[in-house]
């Protein structure tokens, strides 16, 4: 046999060694994670939806897991600043991310620069909470249900405006969906966030309003805002004589949703554990209290079933960014 044939074979083999070595150190790791902390990634300010509902997840699953999940809040961009952190981090299940609909199905459909790919770039953990949107009105407004307001609008069309927390946002989109399916012309009022947007409804300076239902839930107690409808399939159990929109409009539904994902190529083993941690801190009754205080329904799901939902959103909100022609810097 030849000098170079036996380089070659050597070269071979080694590589081999090589490999099988760091399959078996990926398992390894996997069978002991997680040895350390865990970096839980929130794309937005905290004091948010998304804030809440993951330091509560994050809190049980430290106790699960019996390493701290530490949350690092990372706003800016819509939540494109976070979410590219953690594309960029190592896959090991040490950094994942809270995501959203607005991180993984609305950015990459209204951002003109691509800061990643919200299937390619992600591996699903789990879908852990559903949280309505309600249409409200200011109770000025001569209407008292969904049918009075589709209307009104139809009677008066480019009279009336909508409030939302920004260009872009789920819930700028629910009212494009709104729009879109209702057949009615609104005009939109874009704010730097909820708040400032429910102070000018609640004072009448934009009569309409689509919100997430924790954060309009004490002016609907408190009847400085009126509710039309959730934008859920079913009732919210918070507000059962709150109809859904869905009654009058059938087939609508909207909804801000959270869920885990970690960097793509993140070991599967790990990706088993989180899942399995997220799945059983979603069944713990203080967890399950908390959520219930905040309006957010319960969901948990497989990997496979976030990948899935993943996709279904973005081809749901395709066709709605591109007839109302948001598209952001």
């Amino acid at each position: 046999m030849s000098l170079s044939a036996i380089t070659r074979r050597a070269s071979l083999a080694l590589g081999l060694s090589l490999l099988a070595a760091s399959a078996l150190g990926g398992a390894a790791q996997a069978q002991t994670f997680p040895e350390r902390p865990v970096t839980l990634v929130i794309p937005f300010a905290a004091g948010g939806s998304t804030d809440v509902v993951g330091r509560v997840i994050a809190n049980k699953m430290s106790d699960i897991l019996g390493q701290q999940i530490v949350v690092q809040n990372v706003g800016g961009a819509g939540g494109s600043l976070g979410t590219g952190n953690v594309v960029r981090a190592d896959p090991d299940g040490y950094t994942i991310l809270m995501g959203t609909v607005a991180t993984h199905a609305l950015n990459p459909l209204i951002l003109k620069t691509k800061p990643y790919d919200a299937e390619k770039d992600f591996a699903p953990i789990s879908l852990l909470v559903i949280v309505p949107n309600v249409l409200v009105v200011n109770p000025e407004l001569p209407v008292k249900n969904v049918k009075e307001l589709v209307d009104l609008l139809k009677a008066n069309p480019d009279k009336y405006s909508y409030a939302s927390s920004g260009n872009g946002t789920p819930l700028h989109l629910s009212g494009e969906l709104f729009k879109a399916m209702a057949g009615v012309s609104l005009q939109h009022i874009p704010y730097k966030g909820a708040g400032p947007a429910l102070n000018d409804v609640v004072g009448n300076q934009v009569p309409i309003m689509f919100d997430n239902l924790p954060s309009s839930s004490s002016h609907m107690k408190g009847g400085t805002l009126r509710a039309l409808g959730v934008t859920t399939k079913e009732r919210a159990p918070s507000f059962p004589d709150v109809p859904t929109i869905a009654e009058t409009i059938p087939g609508y539904e909207t909804y801000t949703w959270n869920a885990l994902f970690a960097p793509a190529g993140t070991p599967p083993e790990i990706i088993a554990t989180l899942n399995k941690a997220a799945n059983e801190a979603m069944k713990d009754p203080v967890v399950i209290g908390r959520m219930e205080e905040f309006s957010a329904d319960i969901v948990g799901s497989t990997p496979e079933e976030l990948g899935a939902h993943v996709k279904a959103e973005i081809a749901k909100w395709t066709p709605v960014v591109k007839d109302a022609n948001v598209q952001m810097d």
